[in-house]
């Protein structure tokens, strides 16, 4: 591929990203993206070959991005401890207040039943890798999960509301019953 043709794609996979963080993958449209990306809707198809492939390409690699972060976390730390640290900065003000770098799953999940099957499978993918980073044993992996879904439903309903008292409330009650 060309430079000036990935450099192209990534501009598109920059606009698809702020779109679904934003408004879920299966809304925006192909122009909407386009247009946000400076580009005309003729050139879509060069790069990838459907909406649904663009935003599952999104839907991936923003959720590779979580669980990197979790990579860069502090190994010798007690896996409680990593947890409380993920929720501290999952289920903060600033993470519910991202409008161009977040976790695409509070937008994405009530979506996800109306398109294709490979959405899905992403989804369970990364559920079950995140599992492992977070679980210090296989017996834990049942709480672990628990933790993600109280995560992802606390940001989802704080990004409802929100920037108010009530979304900080939310915020602050999920964040206490981590761990």
């Amino acid at each position: 591929m060309s430079d000036k043709k990935a450099q192209t794609r990534e501009r598109i996979l920059a606009a698809a990203s702020a779109a679904l963080l934003q408004r879920g993958p299966a809304e925006p449209s192909v122009g909407e993206v386009m247009g946000a990306a400076g580009l005309t809707v003729g050139g879509f198809y060069a790069h990838f070959e459907s909406k649904d492939a663009l935003m599952l390409e999104v839907f991936r690699q923003m959720l590779c991005r979580r669980r990197e972060l979790l990579e860069q976390m502090d190994s010798s730390l007690p896996a409680d401890e990593r947890r409380a640290l993920v929720a501290a900065f999952y289920l903060s003000r600033k993470h519910r207040d991202a409008s161009d770098q977040g976790c695409p799953l509070p937008s994405s999940l009530g979506e996800l039943t109306r398109l294709p099957e490979s959405f899905r499978t992403v989804l369970a993918e990364h559920l079950e890798l995140m599992t492992a980073q977070l679980a210090a044993s296989p017996e834990d992996a049942h709480k672990v999960l628990a933790d993600i879904a109280l995560m992802v439903g606390g940001l989802a309903l704080a990004r409802a509301l929100g920037p108010c008292e009530l979304s900080d409330r939310v915020l602050r009650a999920a964040k206490s019953a981590i761990v």
